[in-house]
């Protein structure tokens, strides 16, 4: 009882910094920076993917995307709800955004207008996570925020790609989520924020480089007066606690949906080949704070553990939640 308590108290000291900071430090990026973009280079999958993956089309956490699709934008940048872009000095991009390429899941099967299945790579999509849905038409969630360490760098390189995340999910249209990640690929592990798919565009922030034996905080908060079921614009914030460089999806819109699934920790592999793919500890646990629709924090949560299976290797896979924790194996 103990240790939940000063995890809460942890946990609750980083909501109210994130939520009381986070608009001064965007405020004062965005006199500091211009408005041109800082492009991340989108993921591009290789020889392991699934046959019917085109070639050339980018990984990400929602599955696979051609790169026209994948849309990054620079801190103090803001997406609109129709799916424009506006700079940091006030100026709005003219054409909105629009993928005309098929979009595939993060298995490799297709979604609409996508080419049927022909194979799947040994891992990937999602393996493990802890979630929970709110039980009544007329409530949601207003924010989560957890925090956790980087794990080792992996012994394997295999070309595999590791994204470990919280998020917020309409359980009612799960084709859209909004998450800050922690991702792993070509030797470096990185932070950045998301939001997919407005027009079938997945929108990432600016990639922040961080090391093993960092302590990360993701949050997801609402910009509504405490208590609206559907908010229409959210804060995603990543920091680094121990070089304090952050990142930031600032006021990115929801799409009008009400987030009432909450996802305190996820695992999602690519092309994990081996067990020696993950990071030698082969587990990781996040601080979570979920907060209710009046930014409240939801007392004892009941975390649902969700493990997959089926897939070759089986390198331990499992979850252990606990109100105030979630632990991922593999």
């Amino acid at each position: 009882m103990r240790n939940a308590t000063e995890l809460m108290k942890k946990c609750l000291l980083t909501a109210f910094a994130v939520l009381i900071v986070l608009p001064i430090s965007t405020s004062l990026l965005s006199a500091q920076i211009t408005a041109a973009k800082s492009l991340n280079t989108p993921l591009i999958a290789g020889p392991n993917r699934p046959g019917n993956i085109p070639e050339g089309y980018a990984i990400t956490p929602f599955g696979y995307f051609h790169p026209s699709c994948v849309q990054s934008i620079a801190e103090g940048e803001t997406l609109l709800a129709d799916g424009r872009v506006q700079h940091v000095d006030g100026t709005v991009e003219g054409n909105i955004a629009v993928c005309n390429y098929p979009r595939y899941k993060p298995d490799g099967s297709p979604m609409a207008g996508a080419t049927a299945k022909q194979k799947t790579p040994e891992v990937s999509g999602w393996i493990d996570d802890a979630n929970i849905a709110t039980s009544a038409a007329n409530e949601s969630y207003g924010g989560i925020i957890a925090i956790w360490v980087v794990p080792p760098q992996p012994k394997g390189q295999d070309g595999q790609v590791l994204y470990f995340f919280p998020g917020l999910e309409d359980i009612n249209n799960v084709e859209s989520i909004l998450q800050p990640v922690l991702a792993w690929a070509g030797g470096q592990w990185t932070i950045a924020n998301w939001n997919c798919c407005l027009n079938n565009i997945t929108t990432e922030s600016t990639q922040v480089n961080v090391r093993p034996g960092d302590e990360i905080v993701g949050s997801i908060t609402e910009n509504c007066r405490p208590g609206t079921l559907s908010c229409d614009t959210w804060n995603v914030f990543s920091k680094d606690l121990a070089t304090g460089k952050s990142t930031t999806l600032s006021h990115t819109p929801s799409e009008g949906q009400v987030f009432n699934w909450a996802f305190g920790g996820v695992l999602e592999p690519y092309y994990v080949v081996a067990c020696d793919d993950y990071p030698p500890d082969h587990h990781d646990t996040f601080q979570v704070l979920l907060l209710d629709k009046y930014l409240r924090p939801v007392s004892d949560p009941k975390w649902t553990e969700s493990s997959n299976t089926t897939q070759t290797p089986q390198c331990n896979y499992g979850v252990k939640a606990t109100p105030y924790a979630v632990e991922l194996y593999y």
